[in-house]
């Protein structure tokens, strides 16, 4: 068996210049699909599940962004108190999140937010509810390929007590605090969740540890919101992720956030 300081994830030149970039992509995303440069909106969600993304385009309440320069996805853009939004949906964990969030970087967004699924680990935790990620333990890979080896990486951007804040506004209960990342949540065990909620942890996702280690590494504003609505040691309703009114009420309440962030840092 391989020692693990053979293991290639714990051995990546973070310090070295990649070679293959966002920038490069969409450039040609551009050129094959003759699209214009534009600044997309200042705040972009990736809608970890696309339920939220499908409603509000069936409703005609959000609209295709044709200007963004994607092959994997299509960006799509709604009104919210006073302020365009983009929303792009199924950015399903670490990897994908990252992909989608160093194009959207490079593109100009503000705010890149990860609305994200999760299950409970903490017992005390109301279900459902809404829990604004502080900090995320790193049980998955993508941040091996932006930071060392460590177990825990905290949100880069300060804008979590304002999303708290706006996030309260909302029907459904709110908490900050730290969330499990894992890649794999078919492999969650009653150990690991017995553990990681000794230790603090509200809630296990797939997006947070990826996207906070992205945006340490880059300078990126991140920030991650999981709606938990499901649990192995609940007996009712499992997956209540709210109605679309529900969905647009926590956009509105990011979209405050972000205008208070921006005009607290000014970018």
């Amino acid at each position: 068996m391989a020692e693990a300081a053979d293991c290639p994830l714990l051995h990546h030149p973070i310090d070295e210049a990649p070679v293959f970039t966002a920038a490069s992509l969409m450039a040609d995303v551009r050129r094959t699909r003759n699209l214009p440069h534009a600044l997309p909106p200042a705040i972009c969600v990736l809608d970890f599940d696309g339920d939220l993304t499908d409603s509000l385009v069936a409703q005609g309440v959000a609209n295709p962004y044709p200007a963004w320069p994607c092959f994997h996805t299509t960006m799509f853009q709604l009104e919210l108190e006073g302020m365009t939004c983009g929303i792009i949906p199924r950015t399903i964990g670490g990897p994908y999140s990252v992909l989608i969030a160093e194009q959207l970087a490079v593109a100009g967004v503000t705010l890149i937010l990860g609305l994200t699924s999760a299950g409970r680990v903490s017992p005390d935790l109301a279900l459902p509810s809404l829990v604004v990620a502080t900090s995320a333990i790193r049980d998955e890979g993508t941040s091996l390929h932006y930071l060392p080896p460590g177990r825990e990486v905290a949100c880069p951007t300060a804008i979590t007590d304002l999303l708290y804040e706006e996030l309260t506004r909302t029907r459904r209960p709110v908490v900050r605090g730290k969330v499990w990342t894992t890649d794999a949540p078919y492999r969650e065990t009653r150990t690991q969740l017995q553990t990681w909620a000794s230790q603090g942890v509200l809630a296990v996702e797939m997006q947070a540890a990826s996207l906070f280690a992205f945006g340490q590494a880059t300078g990126a504003n991140v920030a991650v919101v999981a709606m938990v609505s499901n649990a192995v040691d609940h007996t009712g309703e499992q997956f209540d992720t709210g109605t679309t009114e529900d969905g647009l009420a926590i956009l509105r309440a990011c979209a405050r956030a972000t205008r208070g962030f921006t005009s607290i840092h000014g970018t």
